[in-house]
């Protein structure tokens, strides 16, 4: 009797184990098929325009202030109407980027305000049946229902508010709807991480309390705070600081590409419990270990003006490696099994970076990222929200932030 029952028990033992097996082998087998499984060019496309991608970062701007003109078709960057179109871009924010250089001399407002205009004039108003400007989600909503591309603004560089809230106000008024606290330069309130091995450089431990000042006021404005380019300590204060979720608009993840502009493991699962998004680079030394190796070895030019840029760009791209369509997929899924699929976003950095991946070489590539992402596994609704359901979530959460603060 004794045996029968052990017998018995053994029997179930195996059958259960036996059933796992099976079970795994479906998983895996489901996974594999997700994977592999084949896609029509006419599937990709449905799918992909039936996203409203926002990517929150493009540097065009810094040519289109210098007389380039966006409605042009051109070869010679990432970013023109046409392309943008071709690759099914719903709503842009075009950066307001202030580089470092401004600081010197106070000019830093009068850069900002000739980047406002650039987009407001030199792109929006002069393509108004392809560009409508927006300020809030709900805007960016109607305007994609009208077939149009939402024109957004972020500033790049915080030194451009001159230490003066009432400058930030301004911005806000004229349609700034992030600032990114920090370039490459630390400020007289927040360090930045392009600096911080930099000798005899003065740093503040993160954000002063001026700089924490600024978070709170850009809360009650519904401005919302970007810490792309920061340092660490200064993404934690912020992130302490502010009532409302925060972005980083143009950053990679750290594990995969370690460069001190990509954020770590915990960053991006903190920013991602607060309701934050890391929006994805896309430059080739914030992607891959190789490529980012191989810029330390390019040296800038001595040329003086655009001839000295140009030569930086040969010689980068002469030296450096392309990253890859894959490059960008394992970022994206690195940081949604970190932060979770409500903490991930796109902000491209076109046309501000001298290398961008083999297969999403400008904006009209987006499409293959959308391939690239459904054969990983990625149901349609995931890859909405990581082309725009999530910022705009956030931008809500900012609005519905400032609108509290406003009414108390």
């Amino acid at each position: 009797m004794m045996y029968s029952i052990h017998q018995s028990l053994a029997n179930r033992v195996r059958y259960i184990q036996s059933m796992r097996a099976v079970c795994l082998f479906l998983v895996v087998l489901c996974i594999c098929f997700a994977q592999t499984r084949s896609l029509t060019d006419v599937e990709v496309q449905r799918i992909h325009r039936s996203t409203l991608l926002i990517d929150t970062h493009n540097d065009i701007t810094s040519r289109t202030v210098d007389g380039y003109d966006i409605g042009k078709n051109k070869s010679d960057g990432h970013t023109n109407i046409t392309s943008l179109k071709e690759g099914g871009v719903g709503a842009q924010f075009f950066a307001v980027y202030v580089a470092p250089d401004y600081v010197k001399g106070n000019r830093s407002a009068h850069r900002t305000l000739e980047m406002i205009d650039t987009v407001r004039h030199g792109i929006v108003e002069r393509y108004p049946n392809d560009f409508t400007l927006a300020t809030t989600a709900a805007d960016i909503e109607r305007i994609h229902k009208q077939g149009k591309i939402a024109a957004l603004m972020g500033i790049e560089g915080g030194h451009a508010i001159e230490d003066n809230l009432g400058l930030l106000r301004d911005y806000f008024d004229l349609g700034i709807r992030y600032m990114t606290l920090t370039h490459t330069n630390t400020n007289s309130w927040a360090d930045s991480s392009g600096d911080m091995d930099k000798a005899g450089m003065e740093h503040h431990n993160g954000l002063t309390p001026f700089g924490k000042q600024v978070v709170r006021e850009m809360n009650r404005l519904g401005m919302m705070i970007d810490i792309s380019h920061t340092a660490d300590k200064t993404f934690w204060d912020a992130l302490a600081v502010s009532n409302a979720p925060i972005i980083a608009s143009h950053s990679s993840c750290r594990a995969l590409c370690n460069v001190p502009r990509n954020m770590t493991d915990e960053m991006i699962a903190a920013l991602g419990k607060k309701g934050g998004v890391i929006q994805i680079n896309f430059n080739c030394g914030f992607l891959s270990e190789r490529s980012a190796a191989a810029a330390k070895n390019v040296q800038g030019s001595t040329m003086p003006g655009a001839q000295g840029e140009d030569a930086t760009i040969a010689e980068y791209r002469k030296k450096v490696p392309p990253a890859t369509l894959e490059d960008v997929v394992a970022h994206i899924d690195h940081a949604v099994k970190i932060g979770g699929i409500d903490a991930v976003g796109i902000g491209s950095d076109f046309d501000g970076v001298f290398c961008t991946p083999s297969g999403l070489e400008d904006v009209s590539k987006f499409p293959n990222l959308t391939r690239a992402l459904l054969e990983k596994g990625y149901s349609e609704d995931n890859i909405r929200k990581i082309y725009g359901g999530n910022t705009l979530r956030v931008m809500r959460a900012v609005e519905a932030e400032a609108k509290r603060e406003q009414e108390n």
